[in-house]
């Protein structure tokens, strides 16, 4: 490792040491490792980079180099190598630095293969110190460039382990003043009695960001993955089988920026749905032996594709997306309609679409009578796993793209479940989902049968975006009303606050913006040659008439019936107007649409005709293919219309206002104004998106057809001054928000989300589509059962508080029915098993344990289950009644109370109040137990009994200001409710006045051992409270080694004084607690559920059996400790004297002492000689951990 090997002569001590190295040249697919140069075959070890620390390349986490005692000259050479796809490629070149020659004049020292290496002198650094190395890539000549990080104290004993906490609180955020609601006074000194409310779960990543506010900035550096369900280019086909691309420039995605963007999609061509059309073509799709060419020629536009059968993204986008999701995202749940039925005889225009009827017939399903779309099975079925594949073979490529620090942006309705796919692989990536359609309330979404798996999918997601207000907040209701989550304004790293939802521990920022559209594209479109003849053609064609414009798909959502009867009502009240106008009504083709589409076209057709018939010339309809109506002839038409129409009855994303309204920004211009034309405005749906943001236009209710036929008379006679200022307002939004500065926004908000980079910090949990990301502490792991067993045999007194429903129970509130039916008496609880109850009584048992059950039931529920177990404590309602341990069982327990209990004339006042509240929240109902009243609101509509809840608080507050009690409001996700207790009551206290009762109690010594084990909110001050004794305990200890300080804790734990339990707690102590159930939780362990705790339970009863020495048998274990002496006398210490002959059974064979002569024993005599040396092979500490259960 070194000139002279110090790993040989440590006598120096160890230096911890970062690498970190500057790095710009390194292409995609390459990493870079830390090599040592004298052991060029040894181990390498890698170096990361994030989106913020780029291009510096940083060890994840210190190495440690042993110091000889004297250095003198050694030094430690190390060198850098580039991995390519995982593989060596090549060492460090002098060409890696970038053109940096600082050092180019001094000499450089090589390897034995000549490769250039950095060298780091040993007697620059110092044992029990920590150090960070800063190298440039290929640049090894000049002195090392070394950071001094810290130098670590040593504490001689708790006091002065104390004093530096208190002079340097802010290293375990204890005196900080953020925290001074949460276990503080104002002044920032811990409180003595009683708990504070627990902080907000999500808290601790405000708190990692600090209080210095942090731009955000987009650089060259970043990379972003756009994934969409079609790529933004068109391809070609020449008939020699040659492939050419060409950017989409209409496309939303297709603009340029200086990020390092990889765009993600399908490509579109012929046969992409997987139809074969009405000419039943063969062509399904870009062939499969021609796809590399296709691959090539994207790869200049940084475009991947994504190859899906055909048949299958047929499926997905007409059938599912189309006819499923398209009808309710836009607020549509037609359960009444169905298909036409009668012997009417077809028209010709039925035998014309005919085709494409058959076709799409059977993905349009968005009547009941059609098909079944609720989700019983069948063909819906199909359509739902057909949608979750096409997910699947997105998440492939996209996994195959990412590098470490990219954005991920995802893009359409069709992808709403890709976020869960994605951040089962990649939970530390930031992932954003923008919808370009509305989203619907949550009486239309809840229709859907598989809404909590799209909620949630789009919940996995980092940031979801939306055009507009209204539809995020549908969005916001959804998750209120569908999966109980909160939502609300939450601090960012910024020093601001963002609109976002409480999830699992886990913040998903919700965006509302705009998007625009790109000037100076449309204005080189409009100056082409082609676009003004075109223009010059339709102006010439209606010479001397107002031209109304409208571009819409022809399905029912789009209002072209509408439309067309406000017309008719216009000409019929002001008839001097017919001849005068002209409505050129471009229909796109929407087959994908079924039943839909056709009706609409035969709808259209007829009322055209009829139009036509009564004012000739009055409507130009015309049908076209979408590839027909590309940007060019869009924009000709918008050119030459002198007023744009929408009518849409629901729409999302719709550019065609903001794109007339550039195509007419010179109507500003004083030749604009002398043209003569009226042109330039907008008659606008008021159901569209861009009405939010096109103030200048003529907004109309599509339903009400007086307000249409009011707009064209006032297009028609409104004063130029009127237009003008319309016009001017109108091109504000679209020359200041153009389609980068909408996506800027969006990329700054999602680079802006406070996600942690180190993935241990998220953790999964779920199935499928239930899968969900919660944000953890990066140690929250499964409890240890080994770890736990390994300290519950060493300790010589011990404490086990075990919550009760939920832990060593079943829940009973799971379900709402159930609850209610509980609280009413017309339901009994669950009881605990003959196994468990049995588990208890063998902890309880054993003399050096102290077993509590701590539960939130009332007094007589606990005695009526649990009082006849020997040597068990009980605490009743959260701790406010305590019985501890007796051996006497069968009589009445006595309970005293952790707080006095004097005046209790607070409980009817509290009762009466909460009865009015009752009485007008359908769904509320009263629960009262002996300490405490509360009022349930759980089956109530979740925003009224939100809002009534806090008006409930607000008044009890009030009320009883003058008495002793703390009001509680707890939200939907603890089951929504406002509880009145006494002041000082909760778990945390409990346990504190458990522990500091130990001696007095039990004449016990002080604590070595604490396992502490709860499942829901109640249980969280006991956890937190716990959480902290332990962590005293393990500061004590390191303080006394000399050790590095750890970590703070996270701040989902409410700090409180727990200095009072030091007298009664050993330096030593273990203390394990656990949550049950993965979730956010202070708890630093989790167990999966009830089965888990019994198991635990159980494993702890065998170690108490196996220490039981006088029952005559041993285990290997126990033979192991006999040839050992004791350290220490104890209960587990097995005393002999060697020239005693033992007699046990073990294996059918005798026992007997080993000869003190060492030599070797007769194996037909006794255990045989390789059961001896199996003994020797075992180490002291951990002789049978890894397989003790």
């Amino acid at each position: 490792m070194a000139t002279e090997s110090p790993a040989t002569d440590s006598g120096g001590g160890i230096a911890q040491v970062t690498f970190r190295v500057r790095c710009e040249t390194l292409g995609h697919g390459e990493a870079i490792f830390l090599s040592q140069a004298d052991n060029p075959s040894g181990s390498r070890i890698p170096l990361f980079t994030t989106a913020k620390s780029y291009p510096w390349y940083t060890t994840r986490t210190p190495l440690s180099l042993p110091l000889p005692a004297t250095p003198n000259n050694k030094t430690y050479r190390y060198r850098y190598a580039i991995h390519r796809a995982g593989i060596f490629h090549r060492w460090e070149e002098p060409s890696d630095g970038g053109g940096i020659e600082e050092f180019c004049a001094q000499q450089t020292i090589q390897s034995g293969d000549n490769t250039a290496v950095h060298i780091v002198p040993l007697r620059l650094l110092h044992g029990g110190e920590i150090y960070t190395v800063n190298d440039v890539l290929g640049v090894t000549a000049g002195p090392p460039d070394i950071d001094h990080i810290k130098v670590r104290n040593n504490f001689s004993s708790v006091g002065s382990l104390a004093r530096k906490n208190a002079s340097a609180g802010s290293l375990y955020g204890l005196n900080s003043r953020n925290n001074s609601g949460v276990g503080m006074t104002d002044q920032g000194s811990k409180k003595k009695v009683g708990f504070a409310p627990q902080p907000h779960p999500s808290s601790h990543r405000s708190s990692e960001a600090g209080a210095v506010k942090q731009a955000v900035h987009l650089t060259s550096s970043d990379g972003l993955i756009v994934v969409s369900a079609f790529l933004p280019v068109h391809l070609t086909r020449s008939n020699d089988g040659e492939w050419s691309a060409d950017w989409d420039y209409e496309a939303l995605l297709s603009m340029q920026t200086h990020l390092r963007v990889t765009r993600v999609g399908t490509v579109k061509w012929r046969g992409w749905h997987g139809n074969v059309g009405g000419g039943k073509s063969d062509e399904s799709g870009v062939p499969v032996d021609e796809r590399h060419k296709v691959e090539a020629v994207l790869r200049p536009f940084n475009c991947v594709p994504v190859w899906v059968p055909t048949t299958l993204f047929g499926e997905m986008y007409n059938g599912f997306c189309k006819g499923v999701l398209w009808p309710i995202l836009h607020n549509v749940a037609s359960v009444y309609s169905g298909p036409q039925t009668g012997n009417a005889e077809k028209t010709d225009a039925d035998k014309d679409i005919e085709p494409y009827d058959s076709q799409y017939a059977e993905y349009s399903m968005d009547d009941v009578a059609q098909g079944p779309i609720h989700g019983d099975g069948g063909r819906e079925g199909e359509l739902w796993a057909a949608f979750t594949a096409v997910n699947r073979h997105f998440t492939d490529v996209i996994i195959q793209c990412f590098n470490e620090g990219d954005l991920i942006w995802i893009h359409g309705f069709h992808l709403m479940i890709l976020p869960s796919f994605l951040t089962r692989r990649i939970s530390m990536a930031k992932i954003g989902i923008f919808l370009h359609t509305p989203f619907p309330s949550s009486e239309i979404f809840r229709t859907l049968w598989c809404r909590e798996d799209l909620l949630r999918g789009m919940l996995n997601a980092d940031q979801v975006g939306f055009h507009l207000f209204e539809y995020a907040r549908h969005f916001l209701t959804c998750c209120r009303r569908l999966l109980g989550l909160n939502y609300g304004m939450f601090p960012d790293s910024s020093g601001g606050h963002n609109l976002a939802i409480d999830t699992n521990g886990r913040h998903v920022s919700v965006t509302s913006i705009h998007a625009g559209v790109e000037p100076p594209v449309l204005h080189q479109v409009l100056s082409h040659q082609s676009t003004c003849d075109r223009v010059a053609s339709i102006r010439n064609q209606f010479r001397g008439k107002v031209i109304f414009a409208a571009i819409d798909r022809m399905e029912s959502l789009k209002g072209i019936p509408l439309k067309l009867i406000a017309l008719e009502r216009f000409l019929q009240r002001c008839p001097e107007w017919a001849g005068k106008i002209v409505v050129v009504q471009v229909g796109i083709s929407a087959f994908e649409r079924g039943d839909d589409y056709t009706k609409t076209r035969n709808e259209i057709i007829s009322m055209v005709t009829n139009i036509n018939n009564r004012w000739p010339g009055t409507v130009q309809f015309q049908e076209c293919a979408e590839s027909e109506m590309r940007l060019q002839q869009r924009m000709a038409l918008l050119r030459a219309a002198d007023v744009v129409m929408v009518t849409t009855i629901r729409d999302g994303l719709n550019l065609i206002p903001l794109e007339f309204t550039i195509a007419h920004l010179d109507a500003l211009t004083e030749q604009g104004r002398n043209d003569g034309r009226k042109r330039g405005l907008c008659i606008l749906s008021e159901f569209s998106s861009c009405t939010r943001v096109m103030r200048g236009a003529l907004h109309v209710n599509p339903w009400k057809i007086s307000e249409i036929a009011t707009a064209f008379f006032q297009a028609l006679t409104m004063s130029e001054d009127e237009r003008m200022r319309r016009i001017s307002i109108a091109s504000e939004f679209v020359t200041r928000v153009t389609t980068q500065r909408w996506a800027l926004a969006v990329m700054l908000d999602l680079k802006g989300v406070q996600k942690n980079e180190d993935a241990g910090k998220y953790a999964g949990a779920g199935l499928g589509l239930g899968f969900r990301l919660l944000g953890m502490d990066s140690k929250f792991n499964s409890l240890d059962a080994n770890a736990v067993a390994r300290a519950y045999r060493s300790a010589k007194s011990r404490l086990i508080l075990l919550d009760y429903g939920g832990t060593i129970l079943a829940n009973d509130n799971l379900d709402q029915l159930q609850r209610f039916q509980f609280v009413k008496k017309s339901r009994p609880p669950s009881v605990p098993t003959q196994g468990l109850i049995s588990t208890l009584k063998e902890l309880c048992s054993d003399h050096r344990n102290i077993v509590f059950v701590v539960s939130g039931k009332e007094r007589h529920s606990l005695t009526k289950t649990l009082c006849h177990i020997p040597n068990l404590g009980l605490a009743a309602e959260h701790g406010m009644f305590v019985s501890w341990p007796t051996p006497k069982v069968g009589g009445k327990r006595r309970w005293e109370t952790l707080v006095p209990d004097q005046d209790r004339s607070w409980r009817s006042i509290a009762t009466m109040i909460m009865e009015v509240y009752t009485s007008r929240t359908h769904g509320s109902y009263i629960e009262e137990t002996e300490m405490k009243v509360l009022w349930q609101y759980r089956d109530a509509d979740p925003e009224f009994g939100y809002l009534q809840s806090r008006e409930l608080e607000d008044h009890l507050s009030n009320v009883l200001r003058g008495f002793s009690v703390d009001i509680l409001h707890g939200g939907v996700e603890e089951g929504g409710y406002v509880e009145v207790r006494p002041k000082g009551v909760n778990k945390g206290v409990v346990s504190m006045h458990i522990i500091k009762n130990v001696e007095k109690i039990f004449n016990k010594g002080k604590l070595e051992f604490a396992l502490v084990i709860g499942d829901d909110h109640c249980d969280e001050p006991m956890l937190s409270v716990m959480r902290q004794v332990g962590r005293r305990a393990s500061e004590a200890r390191i303080a006394k080694k000399g050790g590095q300080p750890l970590a703070p804790l996270p701040a989902t734990i409410a700090q409180v004084d727990v200095s009072s339990c030091d007298e009664f707690i050993s330096s030593n102590l273990q203390c394990f607690t656990s949550t049950v159930g993965k979730k956010p939780t202070a708890a630093a362990n989790y167990l999966n559920d009830v089965e888990d705790v019994h198991e635990l339970l159980e494993s702890l009863v065998k170690v108490t059996t196996r220490e039981t020495v006088h029952s005559g048998f041993y285990s290997v274990v126990d033979l192991k400790k006999m040839d050992d002496t004791p350290t220490s006398p104890g209960p587990e210490a097995v005393k002999f004297d060697a020239q005693t002959s033992w007699q046990r059974s073990l294996s059918m064979c005798q026992l007997h002492t080993p000869d003190i002569s060492g030599e070797p024993t007769d194996a037909r005599g006794g255990v045989s000689n390789n059961l001896d040396q199996f003994f020797g092979l075992m180490e002291e500490d951990g002789e049978d951990d890894d397989n003790f259960f």
